[in-house]
């Protein structure tokens, strides 16, 4: 390690070797300067940066709709991609569609969406509670972080 005081020593010192002078830590007091080669540098970061966004998993939002009288093997339908969705670290969105009369019984969607926190209970738990929006009630289910 070479210590230079002055800006124009270093910039010479670079050129004697064939590299340049990179400011490392700009903020630093005195601010820190390597002489090294610019593109090597750059390279090395950017294959930092593409590491750390390897290691980052994106978790999507999956959305289920069903309507307030939905059937039972089609619930069971949408309760077995449920699970995939979960199984796979995405968040599920339970989306209740009320059409015409259905409006004066929301409890029956909120009956449907109960029922299916509770068969989820295992896999998930709930990030948002039951609530309704002009004609549709949704509910968020995360996935339980896995060990």
């Amino acid at each position: 390690m070479i210590g230079v005081r002055s800006v124009p020593e270093a910039i010479e010192l670079a050129e004697d070797f064939g590299l340049d002078l990179v400011e490392v830590s700009p903020n630093a007091v005195p601010p820190v300067c390597k002489i090294l080669d610019y593109g090597k540098y750059k390279y090395e970061e950017q294959k930092k940066r593409n590491e750390q966004k390897k290691k980052q998993k994106v978790i999507a939002v999956k959305e289920i709709k069903m309507r307030p009288g939905i059937d039972i093997h089609d619930y069971e339908v949408k309760m077995k991609n449920a699970r995939k969705f979960l199984g796979n670290a995405d968040k599920v969105k339970v989306t209740i569609r009320f059409r015409g009369r259905e409006m004066a019984h929301q409890e029956l969607g909120l009956q449907v969406l109960i029922k299916m926190r509770d068969e989820l209970e295992g896999l998930s738990k709930v990030e948002q509670m039951p609530k309704s929006e002009g004609r549709m009630m949704t509910m968020v289910l995360a996935p339980l972080a896995t060990k």
